[in-house]
């Protein structure tokens, strides 16, 4: 069983905020994928249990505020006799550019309170997803950034992100991190990886070319034309063909 823990505040005052990136993130995973509950309250927090690729999850949101989120993800932790690496927390990160995320297992919390009170309560051990918010650019502004809300013109880069997410949840179900991280990224650049079927030979699996008819030549539209061409003639043929014409 996985936990997946979105960090934020509770209430509709802070529902649009960029420091509640988190509860955006496991709501769309919520809304994208049927397989899970309605929201209870539980463990002081909302959770939804689901599956994903065959793997019980629990989604958190902690509403204890950010400063002691860890609270609630210790009590389901704890409960679910869960160890701290399988747990996944998704949060706001100033250093990182919007739109921008990076998986890492473990590590410190880099002044995120909620990442603060997560280490005391279950080590620094957990996982983290960290959704980046871009920086206000001076220390005194972060304040008021991070708890102001994402302006209308943040949806280009958002709604891509938080979809991506929510899209390729599975793998991180699985613990296929550098595999969720890659699809993440293929998915917000809107690129698909795509082999070219190739023939192989049957015997090593070696690619080969294939080869064409004798005399013959590929053209447009997969057409084919003869490149066959008349036996030479010696003297003798040619000469009673001057006499008597082709009989061609």
């Amino acid at each position: 069983m996985k936990l997946f823990v979105g960090l934020g505040n509770p209430g509709a005052k802070y529902a649009s905020n960029r420091h509640n990136i988190g509860f955006m993130a496991v709501d769309e995973i919520h809304r994208r994928h049927g397989s899970f509950t309605p929201w209870r309250n539980r463990f002081q927090a909302q959770v939804s249990e689901g599956t994903l690729a065959g793997e019980k999850l629990l989604l958190i949101k902690p509403q204890t505020y950010m400063n002691e989120s860890g609270r609630s993800i210790g009590e389901a932790m704890r409960f679910y006799k869960l160890q701290p690496e399988d747990v996944y927390v998704l949060y706001d990160d100033l250093d990182l550019v919007p739109g921008k995320f990076k998986v890492k297992a473990g590590g410190g919390h880099g002044g995120h309170n909620g990442l603060r009170s997560a280490t005391a309560h279950i080590t620094d051990k957990y996982r983290r997803i960290r959704l980046g918010i871009g920086h206000p650019g001076h220390k005194d502004a972060v304040h008021h950034w991070v708890l102001g809300d994402f302006a209308k013109a943040d949806n280009k880069w958002l709604e891509p992100l938080l979809d991506a997410i929510a899209q390729h949840a599975d793998l991180l179900a699985n613990g296929m991190d550098s595999q969720f991280a890659n699809k993440v990224t293929l998915t917000i650049r809107g690129e698909a990886p795509q082999k070219p079927a190739k023939p192989k030979n049957p015997k090593n699996g070696e690619t080969v070319a294939t080869p064409e008819r004798s005399g013959e030549h590929a053209t447009g539209a997969g057409k084919i034309t003869s490149t066959k061409t008349s036996p030479k003639k010696g003297p003798l043929a040619s000469g009673l063909e001057r006499l008597f014409g082709s009989k061609g």
